[in-house]
């Protein structure tokens, strides 16, 4: 890969210039932090059900640390490469590495989430659940590629669909954002049918077919190496690796400091656990550690100080993993994250994860929340997907007035029947978790009575 042309300007849609005193980059950022898809985020769970008194992270909130840390990544990621290829990098790229790379970074963090669906993950396997459970009546409507992006639905993929797709009676381009930012997410650049395992770009994909074209784009712009055209497959860029490594930092470390909040984990647990990573990562580190929590004697405040420097050791470590590996991401031959690095070489860090699951993954709150996504996604599809894919005049009174509910812009009524039922998607998909069960209870007839 060429580093003077791993990245472009250029956005989706209209891509006519227009004058304004930030960056391209920084305006993807600004328009994603304004945009409705990134709002709905606020409501969306990240691991606990949203808990009322006690304040837990939501799909937002995290989207929001994963940018802070993935500017942090950014930045000194772009120090270094602008540092290390003097000789190689143009002027303009030197420039980009040295002050804009932080903020594709930041950007693209922010919007890694955008397209997963409520209820945490479960909200994505009720949804390729559900066309498992009808795929005796759903799967001969479509092609074989088509049923796989269903079957496999994925948050990664609905993401680039969420910034790129224009809906109906909506400008083109999606969110307009640069092909930059988006080939930044893309950490499964691959269609459905070419996921493999034991391949980290392939671990699961990254568009739908309906994006295919638009994917092809992004990648061949920002300088994506091609590994095969049928089934499509693209190495990664080099800066999805920060951005992976940013969400991974975020979510190992903060579910921890959530969970003791909620009572679930002990005190002790959490900082013994947090302490030792900082220990094995860098153990020059216990040094200020242990002379700053001589003065803290707040639990919630020892557990949020010893959080901001296990991130603070772990954002250096896989800094120096990134350099270390440099050459073989530029290839696209390198195939472990930098954080499951990290892991190998931290007995600790794998004991975190190893705790996560027994203790918060698995706790009574997250299962009902898992349960609850099930069935409220899987009647929600149930309720559209039958009427959108049957023929107008052949469609009974109750499946017309279910179709009513379903927003114009999701109707595409003059398209394929895949077509037509990515548009259920995209309405199921973006709903919140509140907005999901609340329509879930009037459409079952457990709550009846008008609302605004």
């Amino acid at each position: 890969m060429n580093l003077n042309t791993l990245y472009t300007h250029q956005r989706t849609g209209n891509h006519t210039g227009t004058t304004a005193h930030r960056t391209d980059f920084q305006r993807d950022y600004d328009r994603l932090i304004f945009s409705s898809a990134f709002r709905r985020l606020q409501n969306k769970t990240q691991v606990f059900p949203l808990p009322g008194s006690v304040f837990v992270h939501n799909r937002l909130t995290h989207s929001l640390e994963v940018s802070s840390v993935g500017r942090s990544l950014g930045s000194l990621a772009g120090e270094w490469i602008a540092e290390n290829n003097k000789k190689e990098l143009s002027e303009t790229s030197q420039l980009f590495y040295q002050f804009n790379l932080s903020e594709v970074i930041a950007a693209a963090c922010l919007c890694h989430d955008v397209g997963n669906p409520a209820f945490g993950h479960s909200g994505e396997d009720a949804i390729a659940s559900f066309f498992e459970k009808h795929e005796s009546d759903l799967k001969p409507k479509f092609n074989e590629k088509q049923w796989a992006d269903f079957v496999n639905f994925e948050g990664n993929a609905n993401a680039i669909r969420v910034l790129t797709h224009a809906q109906n009676g909506k400008d083109q381009g999606g969110a307009k954002l640069t092909l930059t930012t988006l080939s930044a997410i893309a950490k499964y650049p691959c269609e459905a049918i070419a996921k493999k395992k034991g391949l980290l770009h392939r671990k699961k994909f990254g568009f739908f077919q309906n994006e295919k074209e638009t994917f092809h784009h992004i990648a061949t712009q920002t300088n994506m190496i091609l590994e095969q055209d049928e089934p499509l497959i693209f190495k990664r860029n080099p800066f999805v690796w920060l951005v992976e490594a940013a969400d991974d930092i975020c979510y190992n470390i903060i579910d921890m400091e959530d969970a003791h909040r909620l009572g679930i984990i002990s005190t002790s647990d959490c900082e013994n656990l947090f302490y030792n990573v900082i220990k094995e990562v860098e153990n020059h580190a216990t040094l200020r550690v242990n002379e700053n929590l001589k003065v803290l004697t707040n639990a919630n405040e020892r557990i949020s100080y010893l959080r901001a420097k296990v991130i603070n050791v772990l954002i250096n470590r896989a800094l120096s993993l990134y350099q270390e590996n440099f050459q073989k991401i530029l290839l696209g031959v390198h195939n472990q994250g930098l954080v499951d690095i990290i892991k190998t070489e931290c007995p600790s860090l794998a004991e975190v994860e190893k705790f996560s699951i027994q203790k918060i993954y698995n706790h009574r709150s997250v299962v009902e929340i898992e349960n609850a996504g099930y069935n409220v996604m899987g009647e929600l599809l149930n309720h559209f997907i039958a009427p959108i894919i049957k023929e107008k005049s052949l469609r009974k009174g109750w499946e017309k007035k279910a179709l009513q509910l379903l927003p114009e812009q999701f109707q595409y009524d003059n398209g394929s029947d895949y077509q037509k039922v990515l548009g259920v998607l995209d309405f199921v998909s973006g709903m919140t978790d509140n907005y999901a069960t609340d329509l879930y209870r009037k459409i079952k007839g457990i709550e009846i009575g008008m609302t605004m």
